[in-house]
């Protein structure tokens, strides 16, 4: 047959061109180096994360002490960690500290960020100041402030007749809290305040010069322009910082030791006395617990920050 075809009208009209064969997709060869550092790592992930949280979840329904012979006893375990007042306070302890220094700590890296983001002499130099704490340790820091709260606040205090100060807060059940927030913070608050800065350093300042333009004041400017540009940086913060506050244990250890009685222990220091006192399987199940509200908390923070203030590519 003629690939013409003739209508009625008499004109020719040539027949569509039948559709192209589609390319033949070749499959990608992986590289075996890939597999000589995957497996390796996945290895070592298994054995030292993975296969100690798939035992101690089996050991959290079990009367287990950390050795010897053990019965599995259900879920009694779980039942006595919500029935246990020591563990719920440290659980109302952890939460509220959390909150009370992401906040703090939040604050303070931001308006930090902003005045060193600003055209300020010696910017560079003040940065790597702010900067030292976030790369001390931890338990040294607490053991340095120890000695200050301890000693040499009470000293300065009785010197100038102030009377609050001449005891030390960390011996007051209501006050060593603000104690352990204040130098948490005071570790905490570079690591913010480098996320802050990199976000306030995205921020065009062709918008500001524009916003200038239009009479803006700096107040207008931080409130309209630079706190919503830089908003996911803030749901950076808040997510790293709530979850390194929950599982705080060495300021706390160099500060307070979980004192005065047991009114700042956490529940990291709780497990972990624990496990020291013979209550694995029950510090176990308190740990499994401890997971699953972890996890919890951090799907809320996500589920109510999801499209507010998203980082641009």
């Amino acid at each position: 047959m003629s690939s013409m075809t003739r209508p009625s009208t008499g004109a020719v009209v040539a027949a569509p061109p039948a559709p192209a064969a589609p390319p033949r997709t070749r499959k990608r060869r992986v590289d075996p180096l890939y597999y000589f550092f995957l497996f390796p790592s996945l290895a070592i992930f298994t054995l030292a994360v993975t296969l100690p949280a798939v035992l101690g979840f089996v050991y959290s329904f079990t009367n287990s002490v950390g050795f010897g012979d053990f019965e599995f006893i259900g879920i009694r375990n779980f039942i006595a960690v919500f029935r246990d007042d020591g563990i719920l306070g440290s659980y109302g302890f952890t939460l509220a500290f959390s909150l009370v220094t992401v906040i703090l700590v939040n604050i303070v890296a931001f308006f930090l960020a902003l005045g060193l983001t600003s055209r300020i002499r010696f910017r560079a130099a003040l940065r790597t100041v702010f900067v030292i704490p976030m790369v001390i340790s931890g338990i040294v820091i607490a053991f340095v402030f120890q000695y200050l709260f301890s000693n040499s606040l009470p000293l300065a205090g009785q010197s100038l007749g102030i009377e609050p100060l001449a005891t030390s807060i960390l011996a007051n059940p209501d006050l060593a809290w603000l104690a352990i927030v204040l130098v948490t913070a005071w570790q905490s608050i570079p690591s913010a305040m480098l996320i802050y800065i990199a976000g306030l350093l995205t921020v065009s300042p062709e918008v500001y010069e524009a916003s200038s333009i239009d009479g803006a004041t700096p107040w207008h400017n931080l409130r309209h322009i630079t706190l919503p540009l830089v908003a996911g940086y803030a749901v950076i913060n808040t997510v790293l910082g709530f979850k390194n506050y929950l599982n705080t244990y060495d300021i706390i250890v160099g500060l307070t030791d979980g004192g005065p009685g047991v009114s700042t222990r956490s529940v990291a220091m709780a497990i972990f006395r624990g496990f020291e006192g013979g209550d694995y399987a029950y510090q176990m199940a308190n740990a499994v617990i401890f997971f699953l509200i972890s996890v919890a908390i951090a799907l809320i923070q996500l589920r109510f920050t999801r499209g507010k203030g998203g980082i641009a590519a």
